[in-house]
């Protein structure tokens, strides 16, 4: 049974949509509410934290107002990265988590992630359970006058969330001495980024720190590189940080203005972990993940299993396989040991710990070549459209072609209304000739 409202992570689209409007989000507050309540937990608490787009003023409102109709307590947190709100839901030993967000989207779209108590996002099973009580009859969930919840600020989330990340560090661990551009996507981390490497003696360069509600990802953060490339240049900086309008991913830059994705990040973690005996069975990639990478966990004889695109598909490997470090090309990280989702300002403390004795970040993330990959995503109306049978011979052909010289994946975007064409190979003119096909096709 596919599910009607989530998608790879959690509900998205554009605001004042179908979906995405006060009305509906009354519905999923409700919705969620009720569902969580019946989890019989003594304390019916929610949290809920958002990124910085202007939509957010409309949607918070109509997402608590749902909740405190269903009868759970709400604290709002206000703009947090999505891993502090993770990370808070859980120490705070709240029903349920809630982030208003639409990640690295552009500010008309909106959407919101949803958090258990233990931190993690929701299993399709649980999803696919509120998604049958958002259609029920609203007068069937809503509580009596006297069980009705109350609503609290709460100020204090971005202190709580850094203090967190810290505690999982030595307390000699600092930057002092290291020059740091951040690039804050005008996104959920642009207090938490900068406060938490300053706070740890880092000279600090802040970019993309001025949200307006409407330039959160434009032309900057992890989804637009040259901002954070052409900075680090500029400041003649030791490294940089980019993260994206939620801050769950992270892209780098090193002091020779080198980009550095999530797959070399993984890379050189997994290594280090390896040496420090901290890695745990493997790591997961993804369908996306580059085969370069797949060949040198072979060559350094650490195990290498993918996952559908997504990360919460990432963290449900890395649970059965009983991994510890798992992520994205995109920048999705999940570090097992510390952290339950991705988290852009964990992964770049992971990192600057193993930087702190000089070494340069050129040097650390420079672990294996990769192979030539091209992504062409195509704008749809419906993605359905990628089961039709001349869209499927396209690819077939395309499969044939380059097969024994790289591969293709073709797959629906889980976020957006696009179909993502992707092909790898060292036969370049081959690679771009069998992605094209595919693309012309579909548009």
């Amino acid at each position: 049974m596919t599910k009607k409202y989530f998608g790879t992570d959690g509900i998205r689209g554009a605001i004042n949509s179908k979906n995405i409007n006060g009305d509906m989000f009354f519905k999923f507050g409700l919705a969620s509410g009720t569902y969580f309540k019946s989890q019989k937990k003594r304390k019916q608490i929610a949290i809920i934290a958002k990124d910085t787009r202007l939509s957010g003023y409309t949607l918070e409102p109509a997402l608590v107002s749902g909740l405190a109709s269903a009868g759970m307590h709400v604290y709002t947190l206000g703009p947090l990265p999505t891993n502090g709100l993770a990370m808070l839901t859980k120490v705070m030993r709240a029903n349920m988590g809630i982030m208003i967000t639409a990640s690295h989207n552009p500010h008309n779209d909106n959407g919101l992630k949803l958090f258990g108590p233990d931190g993690m996002k929701l299993s399709d099973k649980i999803e696919k359970k509120i998604e049958s009580l958002i259609d029920k009859k609203i007068t069937k969930n809503l509580s009596k006058p006297e069980k009705l919840g109350r609503v609290k600020r709460l100020e204090t989330g971005t202190k709580d969330y850094i203090k967190i990340l810290k505690k999982n560090f030595t307390k000699e661990f600092n930057l002092r001495g290291l020059r740091i551009v951040i690039d804050c996507a005008n996104g959920a981390g642009y207090k938490a980024g900068p406060e938490l490497l300053r706070s740890l003696g880092a000279k600090v360069i802040a970019i993309g720190v001025s949200p307006n509600g409407l330039n959160i990802n434009k032309n900057c953060g992890s989804t637009f590189p040259q901002k954070i490339r052409s900075a680090v240049k500029k400041n003649k900086a030791h490294i940089g940080i980019s993260l994206d309008g939620d801050a769950d991913r992270i892209i780098m830059c090193d002091e020779k203005s080198n980009i550095i994705d999530g797959d070399q990040i993984i890379a050189a973690l997994a290594t280090r972990w390896k040496n420090k005996k901290m890695l745990k069975g493997g790591v997961v990639g993804t369908l996306m993940s580059n085969y370069g990478l797949e060949k040198f966990f072979k060559k350094e004889g650490i195990k290498f299993l993918r996952s559908n695109v997504g990360d919460r598909y990432v963290k449900e490997k890395m649970q059965k396989n009983k991994f510890n470090l798992g992520g994205e090309q995109s920048g999705h990280i999940i570090l097992g040991k510390f952290a339950s989702t991705g988290d852009g300002l964990l992964v770049a403390l992971e990192s600057l710990f193993a930087l702190r004795k000089g070494k340069k970040a050129s040097e650390f993330f420079e672990k294996f070549e990769k192979t030539p990959q091209l992504l062409k995503n195509v704008d749809v109306k419906d993605k359905s459209i990628i089961n039709k049978p001349e869209i499927k011979n396209s690819i077939r052909l395309a499969e044939k072609l380059i097969k024994g010289q790289g591969r293709i994946l073709v797959r629906k975007s889980g976020t957006e209304s696009k179909i993502r064409v992707m092909g790898e190979s060292k036969n370049k003119t081959l690679l771009s000739k069998c992605v094209n096909s595919i693309v012309r096709k579909i548009k």
